[in-house]
């Protein structure tokens, strides 16, 4: 209300030019976001954009000066899918390890994750405070401290080139943050649930499969889709832990590109872009889930 007899104490030209002040002060604000966002879009658009073009060049340049091929060509695209270039005469085998990699570690990390949860969350064991806190302490240690000596355990264990030995690498570090995303998301699921099913003689593992996963479901594609994601792009432990050009993955074997003279910059970046597609298509598929789950565990928090 102050404001309002502020504004009629003041005179027609006063009024006018207070109005247009406003209405300057919200188009340069507009501008600015319009500035800014564009100059986040090309910065975020460019290395990608750099990639396809590299892609397109009959011998691919990295130090082209030109912004678009002089001669496009899908050669490179063709030679990974068929595996026509020497470097990718594993590439379809390298790719099936990167799914299967992918696949279990989402896998096991949904199951130790929800299964931890739902223990200490919902049946409330004795004790379940000890798993939180230890759960928090393995994030201590950054995990490229531990690459050695999970070298060393999986050498004495025998499992050294193995796909297994990355999967249990790679589930150790992802499943905290899932036990702590399930705990914060489980929070919102009424206890009382779990006590009908329960009074209905419902046993534990059927209210877990019945009603605990179905309710978690926005969660479970969060931390699904970074289990998978983490998999996916991971690599100082592959390179360390996988030798074998048919028990590597497909990033290692981009890093074999760089061992010659002339990198073949190309089949690179061709092999690269075909490699983003299946995690690009994950997240587009379940981006609304993964949001929601991700959101309520913050909230909840």
């Amino acid at each position: 209300m102050s404001v309002i007899a502020a504004d009629a104490r003041l005179s027609p030209r006063a009024t006018t030019r207070a109005h247009a002040v406003v209405r300057r002060r919200r188009y340069l604000s507009f501008v600015g976001t319009v500035v800014l966002s564009f100059a986040l879009v090309v910065w975020t658009l460019l290395p990608i954009y750099n990639m396809i073009l590299i892609s397109l060049e009959p011998e691919g340049d990295v130090f082209t000066d030109h912004i678009w091929p002089r001669v496009a060509s899908g050669e490179s695209f063709r030679g990974v899918l068929t595996q026509g270039h020497w470097y990718l005469e594993h590439f379809w085998r390298q790719f099936g390890n990167s799914l299967y990699m992918g696949a279990w570690v989402t896998f096991l990390t949904l199951a130790i994750g929800t299964l931890t949860a739902f223990s200490i969350g919902r049946m409330r064991i004795r004790h379940g405070w000890l798993v939180s806190n230890a759960a928090l302490m393995t994030y201590v240690i950054p995990a490229s401290f531990l690459a050695i000596p999970f070298y060393r355990i999986m050498q004495n264990y025998g499992l050294a080139n193995n796909l297994w030995s990355v999967i249990a690498a790679l589930v150790a570090f992802a499943t905290p943050y899932a036990f702590f995303v399930f705990q914060e998301y489980g929070r919102s699921i009424p206890i009382e649930v779990d006590e009908s099913a329960r009074i209905d003689g419902a046993s534990p593992i059927q209210v877990y499969y019945r009603i605990y996963l179905p309710l978690m479901a926005p969660a479970l594609v969060a931390v699904g889709t970074y289990a998978m994601l983490l998999a996916w792009n991971e690599y100082l432990y592959q390179f360390l832990l996988l030798s074998s050009k048919s028990s590597m993955t497909v990033p290692v074997a981009l890093a074999q590109f760089l061992n010659s003279d002339q990198s073949p910059w190309n089949y690179m970046m061709a092999t690269a872009i075909i490699y983003a597609l299946p995690p690009v298509a994950v997240y587009y598929a379940f981006r609304r889930r993964m949001t929601a789950g991700l959101t309520m565990g913050g909230v909840k928090g």
